[in-house]
């Protein structure tokens, strides 16, 4: 997103151009209209903040300049003396909003974030989905559920990425679900649960006798799902020799179970999951190009908890009134600060985290409110990690997060691997290797 600065002040364009590039805007100033409204009319930027006045420039005649040339453009308003006639004025003119001088960091960010997010909001057309099981009314799950409405309109592929925990099978789930092939079969494989060994007669299939231990024969996946559609979970996990084969079945749509030479001619839907980034599995060379982007045709990116935080009081309520219903327990409220605390929280295990906290503080938590306290116990460990986060040491932060996620499952599993495994959503064996990298003593950790 790039944001035009327009103000005669060098401090004032160094300031916002600083503050605004921190957040990851790409920014453009000008001192003064002339040099502005030339770059304007090669060039629309997703956002304007103009000075009412640039030394001898009026403003306001530039805000209407800005509408000639692009109508909808969104205009924030800067001044040094602003008056109420003045942003009456201005927002007759078109302008979005109005700021004062002095400015202050917290009010140019809530305002320009304020600005964009009314702007996407009116580009995004109303979005109604006969089955929808996805919580939240954030604009970053609006946009997820859009793209859910296209996909589920059609046939074409769909590639999901996603962390883990943030609902890549739930979205896979609702595509199914809203599509014109709801009524037949939809089978899903986790790609890294099955042996390496195994997962091709999973997907495909065998015939009797093909290997020892081939007592008669079985359909694979693929079979299972036609007419319908197949969902492979974390398909960056599969084997570069399963993925030639799997692009030969999306190129044909016909393949042979193990140790048959009959051909098997299926109708399948396609959607893939991953929760690492395809372009570095792509570049380590385990992952074929040529199958992204035959998978990849719409692409679903869902976004981490922490970047939909306008959903976690909604998510609370629901895992709430799920926890005290399904163990039959009294009526607990959350207070203010505690779900602030929550709100705030960086939830590297994104919803399945959260779900597991809220159930956790449900159950233990003594009396009927759930207090800032409580939140804190329930967070312990989590306080280092918050440390460095503010230190700017976003590596270890995260890795200190992550750590204290695992150690925190695996408490609530009793030490269990296979069953902290399933409920991080993770292979049990990249769960050893997680625990050996992050330094997790393993005392009281077993099968």
């Amino acid at each position: 997103m790039k944001i035009f600065i327009v103000d005669d002040e060098p401090e004032i364009r160094k300031s916002l151009k600083d503050i605004l590039e921190d957040e990851n805007y790409e920014v453009e100033h000008f001192a003064n209209g002339r040099s502005f409204l030339k770059q304007l009319k090669t060039e629309r930027p997703g956002l304007v903040l103009l000075d009412v006045w640039l030394g001898k420039e009026d403003g306001l005649v530039l805000l209407d300049e800005c509408k000639k040339i692009y109508p909808t453009l969104p205009v924030l308003m800067i001044s040094g003396h602003g008056t109420i006639e003045l942003a009456v004025q201005a927002t007759k003119k078109g302008a979005v909003d109005f700021l004062e001088k002095p400015l202050s960091i917290e009010k140019v960010l809530e305002a320009v974030e304020s600005v964009l997010v009314r702007q996407e909001r009116t580009e995004l057309p109303e979005i109604k989905l006969e089955y929808d099981e996805i919580l939240g009314n954030s604009l970053a799950i609006q946009k997820v559920k859009f793209a859910i409405a296209q996909a589920a309109a059609t046939n074409a592929r769909v590639f999901i990425y996603g962390e883990n925990g943030t609902g890549k099978e739930l979205v896979a789930r609702t595509i199914f679900k809203n599509s014109k092939r709801k009524d037949q079969p939809f089978v899903e494989i986790n790609c890294a649960a099955i042996p390496e060994e195994l997962i091709e007669s999973e997907l495909f299939g065998y015939a009797k006798g093909a290997f020892t231990g081939a007592m008669e024969s079985r359909i694979g996946k693929f079979e299972a799902a036609n007419g319908g559609t197949l969902f492979l979970d974390e398909i960056c996990d599969m084997s570069l020799s399963t993925q030639a084969k799997v692009l030969r079945i999306l190129q044909e749509q016909r393949f042979e179970k193990l140790g048959s030479t009959e051909t098997v001619s299926v109708d399948v839907r396609i959607i893939a999951a991953t929760n690492i980034p395809v372009e570095e599995a792509i570049r380590d060379g385990k992952f074929r190009e040529d199958l992204y982007y035959r998978l990849n045709v719409i692409p679903i990116v869902i976004p981490p908890l922490r970047d939909r935080k306008p959903d976690i009081p909604l998510l609370v309520d629901h895992y709430v009134g799920l926890t005290l219903a399904e163990n039959n327990l009294p009526p607990k409220k959350i207070e203010k600060e505690a779900l602030s605390l929550l709100e705030n929280h960086f939830w590297p295990g994104n919803i399945r985290e959260l779900k597991n906290v809220i159930e956790r503080l449900c159950i233990l938590t003594v009396g009927d409110s759930i207090r800032a306290q409580d939140v804190k116990d329930s967070l312990t460990g989590f306080l280092k990690a918050n440390d460095l986060v503010e230190k700017g040491d976003f590596k270890r932060a995260k890795e200190e997060f992550e750590r204290q996620y695992i150690i925190k499952t695996l408490q609530m599993n009793e030490g269990n691997v296979s069953k902290t495994s399933k409920a991080l959503g993770i292979e049990r064996s990249h769960l050893y290797r997680k625990i050996k990298s992050l330094g997790i003593q393993t005392e009281n950790v077993h099968d």
